[in-house]
C-alpha cells in the first residue's frame, strides 16, 4: 500500500481525461473514477489505467481507497457533487468555475470547513511555472507598480443543439467557461474589483456568448478582459506596470512563455521566458493538494476558499451588468 493519496475522479468527461493523463504522467495514484453511467466509468478507467470504476458518485465517496475527489462535472452540479464527496470524508479539488454563483460558492466553502476537509478550486493556471515566474518578476520590482491587465480568451466552441455550453441549467456561457480565467487572473494580480463595466451578447435563454469587461481594482488599477465562445481571439494577456510589462504568449492561461519589456525601451526585449511544459500542467495543482493535506492544511494559500467565493461573486456582478438578452 502506497502512502500517496488515492485520487478519485468524479465525472468522466474531456477535462477529467486531461486531468487523469497529467496525474498518471506525474506518478500520482489514480484510485477510482465514477460516472452515473457505469459503462462510461469502466471505459474511462480502462483508458487511463484506473483500477476501480463506480456507477454512482455515492459509491466513489464511500470507496476507502479514495482520499481526495476531483469534481469534474458541469459547474451547475459542483456544489451537489462536492457535498457527496464531503459526506464520504474526502478532500476536494473542484474544477473551475467553482460553482455557478457566489452563494453556492460560499455554501461549498462552508461545507468543506464544517467537514474539516481540504478544499480548493482547480484554477490550474495559478500553479503553473509561468505564473510563478510572473509573480516573481512582480515581487522583484521588475514591472514597478502593477497597474493593469489586458487579456483575451476567445475560442470557437461547439454550440450545436444539446451542447452544455448553451444550456442555462448546466451553467452554459462564455463567462463561466472562458471569462473566469481572465477575471480570476485580474483578481489575483490586481486585487478585488471596486467597479464593473460590461457589455456583451446574451441569447434569448440568458446565456452569454461573448463580452468585454472593464474592472477597476482600486488605487488606479484597471483590467480589461474580452472573452468569446463564438470567435477566435488573440488569447494573449499583458501585465502592465509603471516600469515595464509582461506579454504572455497564447494561450495566456496555459504553461506558456512570455516577453518582458521595460517602459524606458519598449522595443527591446528585457527578458524572454521560455516555458518547458511537462504535460498540460494540471498535475501541479494536484501536487499542491497533496502538499497541503500532508501538512494538515485545509486550504491553499495560493487559491484560498474566500478568494474563490469572491471571484464567483464578481462573476455574479458581471452577469448582472451584461443585462437582459439582446
Amino acid at each position: 500500500m502506497t502512502d500517496r493519496l488515492g485520487w478519485g475522479i468524479l465525472g468522466a468527461g474531456r477535462i477529467a481525461g486531461a486531468f487523469a493523463r497529467d496525474l498518471a504522467h506525474d506518478g500520482m495514484r489514480l484510485a477510482a473514477v465514477a460516472s452515473r453511467d457505469g459503462d462510461r466509468a469502466r471505459a474511462f478507467a480502462d483508458e487511463h489505467g484506473i483500477p476501480t470504476a463506480h456507477g454512482s458518485y455515492e459509491s466513489l465517496a464511500a470507496d476507502p481507497d479514495v482520499d481526495v475527489v476531483y469534481v469534474a462535472t458541469p459547474h451547475s452540479h459542483h456544489l451537489e457533487h462536492a457535498r457527496i464527496a464531503l459526506d464520504g470524508g474526502k478532500h476536494l479539488l473542484v474544477e473551475k468555475a467553482f460553482t455557478t454563483s457566489g452563494d453556492d460558492a460560499q455554501a461549498l466553502a462552508d461545507a468543506a470547513r464544517a467537514a474539516g476537509a481540504f478544499a480548493m478550486e482547480a484554477m490550474w493556471t495559478r500553479f503553473l511555472p509561468t505564473m510563478a515566474a510572473v509573480r516573481a518578476r512582480i515581487a522583484a520590482g521588475d514591472l514597478g507598480e502593477v497597474i493593469g491587465l489586458v487579456s483575451d480568451h476567445s475560442q470557437v466552441l461547439d454550440l450545436s443543439p444539446g451542447s452544455r455550453l448553451i444550456e442555462p441549467s448546466l451553467g452554459g456561457g462564455a463567462l463561466l467557461d472562458l471569462g473566469v480565467y481572465n477575471l480570476s487572473l485580474a483578481h489575483h494580480l490586481l486585487g478585488p474589483a471596486t467597479a464593473i463595466q460590461a457589455s456583451g451578447v446574451v441569447d434569448a435563454n440568458g446565456v452569454d456568448h461573448r463580452a468585454s469587461v472593464v474592472l477597476e481594482h482600486g488605487a488606479g488599477r484597471i483590467s480589461t478582459s474580452t472573452f468569446s465562445m463564438t470567435s477566435l481571439g488573440s488569447n494573449r494577456a499583458v501585465v502592465v506596470g509603471t516600469e515595464g510589462a509582461i506579454e504572455l504568449d497564447p494561450a495566456f492561461y496555459t504553461w506558456t512563455s512570455f516577453t518582458r519589456r521595460r517602459a524606458s525601451d519598449r522595443d527591446a526585449v528585457a527578458e524572454r521566458y521560455e516555458a518547458r511544459p511537462d504535460g498540460r500542467g494540471m498535475q501541479l495543482q494536484a501536487r499542491e493538494v497533496e502538499r497541503a493535506v500532508a501538512a494538515g492544511e485545509t486550504e491553499s494559500p495560493l487559491m484560498p476558499l474566500d478568494e474563490s467565493v469572491a471571484i464567483m461573486r464578481l462573476l455574479d456582478d458581471v452577469r448582472a451588468a451584461l443585462g437582459e438578452p439582446a
